[in-house]
């Protein structure tokens, strides 16, 4: 298990495990080997609900930066998720066709959603995302605003 930081509001405990970087809508990309392994944020899947559904573009699929890489469902709402690199997608988690719910008990482990190969040179793309302490202090000024507004 990753080392997170983590703080507690309201009745929720959110994490953010600090071996990989994020994406400011709340996907998370750890780097293993040559390929990015990418997921959903604890924030984002509690903040969106249970999740009911998830489809991921299939193995093979090229993506642009942007490019929509997965759709969640949830008993809240559906969300869009865009891929953080442009690549090819090479796995697809076999769990998200039967038990998309995976994401809400194991965002940082079990409830990932794909691996990237990312296209040569994207390195680039990469320095644009957010260390853990950055997205952390994000989420826990998105979280306050959220409780002070009711």
């Amino acid at each position: 298990m990753p080392e997170m930081l983590e703080f507690t509001l309201d009745k929720f405990t959110f994490k953010v495990a600090t071996d990989r970087l994020y994406t400011g809508e709340g996907l998370w990309v750890k780097v293993e080997n040559t390929t990015l392994r990418v997921g959903i944020s604890d924030f984002l899947q509690q903040r969106s609900g249970d999740v009911a559904f998830a489809e991921i573009k299939p193995m093979g699929t090229a993506l642009a930066a942007g490019d929509e890489l997965a759709v969640i469902e949830t008993i809240k709402v559906n969300i869009s998720l865009s891929t953080p690199v442009a690549g090819r997608v090479v796995e697809v988690n076999p769990a998200m066709e039967s038990a998309p719910e995976i994401i809400n008990q194991d965002p940082y482990g079990e409830g990932w959603l794909a691996m990237i190969e990312p296209l040569e040179g994207e390195v680039t793309q990469m320095e644009m995302l957010m260390k853990p302490d950055v997205y952390f202090t994000q989420i826990k000024g998105d979280a306050e605003q959220e409780v002070a507004r009711g």
